[in-house]
């Protein structure tokens, strides 16, 4: 005979191995379309492209191009010829939702 705690032991862990199998299949769904980005070059056509996408925005592009730094290159002490730049701004937009729970945004 199986015991009620042996029942709840088997519904949690159906339920979590189902939880964490539909968080895997979202996250590689988003990989997928990450992997399958475009990859668009930094010219003067990109402005026109991007104005003429829906909402003016271009979900998951890879952009391909030249880089200027705006003062001096940063040099790899480790490696020859190796330079960098860093990034100034990076736009990341957050999605406001409202917790009911916690009463906040």
């Amino acid at each position: 005979p199986i015991t009620p705690g042996e029942l709840l032991c088997l519904g949690s862990s159906l339920a979590f191995s189902g939880l964490f199998y539909y968080l895997y299949r979202k996250k590689a769904r988003v990989m997928a379309r990450i992997q399958e980005a475009p990859k668009l070059q930094v010219d003067d056509d990109l402005p026109a492209l991007v104005s003429a996408a829906d909402g003016r925005c271009l979900p998951y592009v890879v952009l391909e191009g030249i880089v200027l730094p705006a003062k001096a290159a940063l040099t790899s002490h480790y490696h020859e010829g190796l330079q960098g730049v860093i990034q100034k701004l990076l736009l990341k937009e957050h999605r406001l939702i409202w917790n009911s729970l916690a009463q906040s945004w």
